[in-house]
C-alpha cells in the first residue's frame, strides 16, 4: 500500500488535536525512588504545587529543573507573557521528560529515568532520596493522537518507554498495536499493559552502546506488518528516529501525516529534542 492509497487524512476521527496549557513551574518533593530495571529508575514526586497539573498527551514533555549540584539550591523561573522569566538570568540544568503517570487523587507524579549516560539527570536520579526537591515546568502543550486507525505502530528505546506505556494504556479494547522496544537485555524489559491486542517485540543491545548501530531499524526491516491504515510513533536517538521514519514512508507505504517521529536524544550531544516531520 502506498501513501496515495490511504483514506482521507482529513477525516475528523484521525485528525490530531493540539491542546495548550497554562505555563506553570512547580517545586515538588521526592516521595519514592525505585530501581525498576538495571537501567531504569522510577521517581515518584509529590507536593501541594502539583494541584492543577495536566498531561493528556501520551508523549507530553515536562521540563525538569535540577538543583545546583554544589549548593543543592533549586531555582525556578516565573511565567511571563512570552515564556519563562529568570530573575537573575542564571538557568539551572534542565531536561525534557515524559510524565509516566499522574494520580490527581493520590497527589503523585512519576517519571522514569533511563540510565544511558552519566549526565546530570542520571546523576540526580541515582542519588535522589525522599524529601529531595526538583522543579517541573509544563507541559506547555499536548498533541492528542486519535485511536481510530486500523492499527498502531510504536517504536522506541528506553527513553521512550513512558510514552509507549501511556499510549498502550489509552488504546481501547479492539485496537491493535505493534511495538518495537529497544533495551539492553531481558532484565530491562518492563510490563506494558493494554486493553488492545499488542504484538510486542523487544530488541536487545546486549551491552552495545545506546545509539550505536541500528537495532530498531534492523528489527523493523525483518518484521511483517499488518495491513490497513496505521499511525506510527517513533521516539529514540535522533539519527535512528530519522532513519526509521524514512524507512516507513519510503518502503512501508506509511502516510507522512500519520507519523510522529522524535529524536528524544542525540548521540554525542546534551539536552536535545528533535522532531522529524520530513
Amino acid at each position: 500500500m502506498t501513501s496515495a492509497q490511504h483514506t482521507d487524512t482529513t477525516s475528523p476521527d484521525r485528525l490530531p488535536r493540539r491542546v495548550r496549557h497554562e505555563l506553570r513551574f512547580r517545586k515538588l518533593q521526592v516521595r519514592a525512588v525505585r530501581r525498576v530495571t538495571p537501567h531504569l529508575i522510577r521517581v515518584t514526586l509529590e507536593g501541594d504545587e502539583l494541584a492543577g497539573f495536566a498531561s493528556p498527551g501520551f508523549d507530553d514533555h515536562a521540563k525538569l529543573f535540577f538543583p545546583d549540584a554544589d549548593t543543592g539550591v533549586l531555582k525556578l523561573p516565573t511565567a511571563g507573557p512570552d515564556g519563562p522569566v529568570w530573575p537573575d538570568g542564571i538557568r539551572p540544568t534542565m531536561r525534557d521528560y515524559t510524565p509516566l503517570r499522574h494520580d490527581a487523587v493520590a497527589g503523585t507524579l512519576e517519571f522514569d529515568f533511563a540510565l544511558h549516560d552519566a549526565g546530570p539527570a542520571t546523576r540526580w536520579a541515582e542519588s535522589a532520596r525522599p524529601g529531595d526537591v526538583i522543579g517541573v515546568g509544563g507541559p506547555r502543550g499536548s498533541f492528542i493522537v486519535p485511536t481510530a486507525f486500523d492499527w498502531h505502530l510504536l517504536i522506541g528505546d528506553d527513553t521512550a518507554l513512558p510514552a509507549i506505556s501511556r499510549r498502550l494504556a489509552e488504546l481501547p479494547a479492539g485496537a491493535r498495536a505493534v511495538v518495537l522496544a529497544e533495551v539492553d537485555g531481558e532484565t530491562d524489559q518492563i510490563p506494558l499493559a493494554s486493553a488492545a491486542h499488542v504484538e510486542l517485540h523487544w530488541v536487545h543491545r546486549r551491552g552495545a552502546e545506546p545509539g550505536a548501530g541500528a537495532p530498531l531499524l534492523d528489527a523493523l526491516r525483518g518484521l511483517k506488518l499488518p495491513k490497513g491504515d496505521f499511525h506510527a510513533w517513533v521516539g529514540c536517538e535522533s539519527g535512528a528516529a530519522k532513519a526509521l521514519r524514512a524507512h516507513l514512508v519510503d518502503e512501508r507505504g506509511a502516510h507522512p501525516k500519520w507519523i510522529r517521529a522524535s529524536g528524544y536524544w542525540r548521540r554525542g550531544a546534551a539536552a536535545t529534542h528533535d522532531t522529524h516531520d520530513s
